[in-house]
């Protein structure tokens, strides 16, 4: 929280770090922190209070923010592909394509399709009638719900299908646009030097979240068998704990102007407290 925070306060306050890399990017880690916040407080609550249930609200809105979590990730770093590919294969059209209106444009759009999705998804969810009311799982998920279902799921796999074939076709974009980037950048040294400084770490999150949600799905693959409970629980919430905390840290490592901001600013706080 503190990482994303830090950076997400950089961007805004830097007048430099305006340009649509870093805007997507304080997106992606607002986004990181929404992920982290649906599931954090109610882990805490019942490690706290040993309590282990929620309210069928609760459990909705759970549901609702770790969805919007997963799908706004998904949009923007489609979103971010794109905007590496102007910058990378039509450099001299770069600030012509991608102007202020149209990277506000794509962060609007980023945020209202994603919640398009989640009320779509929690209206028909809402409809179904619960015949159970444990989950397997330390989180409210939108299929464990709809497993305790007792009327037929024809119409929420029929939602599940029609989004998640959209969300493989963004992966199929991002993949589309590596390729030419990566064309582009074995031609020059220069290029190439771009393409480690802002595309590595673009490659990086991108890989870090499938593989998350791989995870998760590795999870349901095994839900039956009880002897790999800690592993399963792990698997589960990889894509709810390891994105939002490796991402700030991965950018700011590999981003000059970032990395060099944030020395700067903590050298400043060193020299008064002195």
């Amino acid at each position: 929280m503190f990482i994303n925070l830090t950076l997400i306060f950089l961007i805004v306050l830097e007048k430099m770090l305006h340009d649509p890399m870093y805007l997507f990017l304080c997106n992606l880690c607002v986004n990181g922190i929404i992920g982290s916040s649906s599931f954090y407080p109610k882990m805490l609550y019942d490690i706290s209070f040993d309590s282990h249930v929620i309210t069928y609200i609760g459990c909705l809105t759970q549901i609702f923010f770790i969805s919007f979590y997963v799908y706004c990730e998904s949009t923007n770093l489609t979103v971010m592909a794109y905007d590496r590919y102007v910058a990378i294969c039509k450099p001299l059209h770069y600030h012509s394509i991608m102007t202020v209106r149209k990277v506000w444009t794509l962060l609007l759009l980023t945020w209202l399709f994603t919640c398009l999705e989640c009320c779509i998804g929690i209206l028909v969810t809402v409809r179904l009638p619960l015949c159970g009311v444990d989950i397997d799982k330390l989180y409210c998920a939108n299929w464990a719900v709809v497993k305790l279902s007792c009327n037929e799921t024809t119409l929420i796999n029929i939602y599940s299908y029609i989004f998640t074939f959209f969300h493989i076709c963004q992966m199929i974009l991002i993949l589309i646009s590596y390729v030419k980037i990566i064309k582009v950048a074995l031609r020059s040294q220069a290029v190439m030097r771009k393409f480690m400084q802002t595309c590595l770490p673009h490659l990086i999150t991108l890989t870090n979240f499938v593989l998350s949600l791989f995870c998760d799905v590795m999870y349901s693959r095994y839900g039956s068998n009880t002897t790999l409970l800690a592993l399963r629980n792990i698997m589960a919430v990889d894509f709810l704990v390891v994105p939002p905390l490796l991402n700030p840290i991965i950018y700011g490592m590999n981003l000059s102007h970032i990395r060099n901001r944030v020395r700067q600013m903590f050298n400043s706080k060193v020299v008064a407290l002195r």
